[in-house]
């Protein structure tokens, strides 16, 4: 009998008091992620009320996804730089720097000096190689120096917030930069950068096969290493709530469809018979949207799986036993700051693309929205804590926030104002969770 306790062990939401106790206990919800969802929920209502019936409705929704995706993927390396005790308070002027080389490379430099010509395949292909380089080569010069010369990360990005502003506007002598290449506009979304009714139904089967076999993955692993295992029925109701919020961002996609104009023009160069009420087609899920839940998916597992994940947690939760146990904390942090480059990169890409242009205002105020949304999300600035799925939530939440003040009709500086009391609430909610926990 020993032997058989010692083999299965008890899971602990068998010696749970109440039903809502067990019930969280079993399926292992992270609390401050449920409270997150509600505080949306009530977020989204709330906006759908006031702004008679506007929010909630799949135009918005979806409008609502494309303008979280350059945010959702800056808030993923975020994360990271906030685990390790640090800030960067220049990702916004990176993504408008990086914007416009980007929109100078595919407008100028690529059909004039190499005469590749408007609308070369390669072109969009090479802007966004050389967008990645310039972001990645920036946050590595912002890392040294914050690793090896020791100057605060504080310093330095704020340094780098008035450096590269600066520069976005002396590439181009403060012009505005477009159009943009044919192809790279599709990472902008709208009708053309969607992936259509029936491409979004194959993404959504295969997220919730993925999603089934992570939980049965995850179960074996449980069994392998003699874990406590997850009742079957809380694993079972992980994984309706999973593929039903799945289906549901589908449906809701699907359910948008391409304006009149538009949706005839295409009937009328594929000679398509438009029906009376007009020809329906849908969105679908928007490539941007696709772009931000790879770069989630992939940060996920390097935060999670990786050894480079583990050491970014160890030197967030005490640098200096990290530093004693052989971590190589400098160049960690040089990585950390790279890769945050590099998102600002995508980052630029998809805000450039869906404005069509690269102009001196690009990214302004992002750096803000980033890390009040790290912030809501979990991220606690004492370092350690953090987690990849709570920032993409909390990046949902703060253009939520921005979207029904907009539909309100509420001008800038109120939102702007909004957006400061939120950050500030959650950083004492963050305070107080700490506080009680320890």
């Amino acid at each position: 009998m020993a032997e058989h306790a010692l083999s299965s062990p008890v899971h602990p939401s068998s010696h749970a008091r109440n039903a809502l106790q067990r019930f969280l206990s079993a399926t292992e919800v992270d609390t401050r992620l449920l409270g997150m969802i509600g505080a949306l929920a009530i977020i989204w209502v709330g906006f759908n009320i006031f702004s008679g019936g506007l929010f909630l409705t799949p135009r918005n929704l979806w409008n609502l996804s494309v303008q979280t995706a350059s945010v959702a993927v800056m808030v993923t390396g975020m994360v990271l730089v906030i685990v390790t005790r640090n800030i960067d308070l220049s990702v916004g002027s990176i993504l408008g720097l990086v914007g416009m080389v980007m929109g100078v490379m595919q407008t100028s430099f690529f059909p004039v000096q190499l005469g590749l010509g408007l609308g070369h395949p390669l072109i969009w292909v090479l802007s966004l190689a050389v967008g990645l380089a310039v972001g990645t080569g920036i946050g590595a010069l912002q890392g040294v120096i914050i690793a090896y010369l020791r100057v605060p990360a504080f310093i330095v990005t704020l340094g780098g917030y008035l450096v590269w502003r600066g520069a976005a506007w002396w590439v181009t002598a403060g012009r505005t930069v477009a159009p943009m290449d044919s192809t790279f506009q599709l990472m902008g979304g709208g009708p053309g950068g969607s992936v259509g009714a029936f491409w979004s139904w194959v993404v959504g089967i295969l997220a919730c096969v993925a999603i089934v076999v992570g939980l049965l993955l995850g179960r074996r692993q449980r069994q392998r290493f003699k874990f406590p295992q997850r009742p079957v029925w809380a694993e079972v109701v992980l994984g309706v709530l999973g593929c039903g919020a799945t289906i549901g961002a589908v449906l809701i996609a699907n359910a948008y469809p391409w304006p009149t104009r538009i949706a005839a023009n295409f009937a009328e160069a594929n000679g398509l018979d438009v029906p009376e009420g007009g020809l329906f087609i849908s969105h679908g899920i928007a490539i941007p949207v696709l772009m931000a839940i790879g770069v989630g998916v992939v940060m996920t597992f390097l935060a999670t799986r990786t050894r480079f994940g583990r050491y970014v947690y160890a030197m967030g939760g005490n640098p200096e036993a990290a530093e004693l146990a052989g971590i190589n904390t400098r160049w960690v942090t040089v990585k950390i700051f790279m890769l945050m480059g590099a998102l600002c990169a995508i980052a630029a890409a998809i805000s450039t693309a869906r404005l069509n242009a690269a102009t001196n205002a690009l990214g302004t105020l992002d750096e803000l929205y980033v890390i009040a949304a790290a912030v809501i999300g979990g991220t606690s600035l004492a370092g350690g804590v953090g987690t990849i799925a709570g920032a993409l939530l909390g990046a949902v939440v703060m253009q939520s926030l921005q979207s029904g003040m907009v539909l309100m009709g509420l001008d800038s500086p109120l939102q702007s104002i909004v957006v400061g009391i939120v950050l500030v609430f959650a950083v004492w909610l963050d305070t107080l969770y700490r506080r009680n926990k320890y």
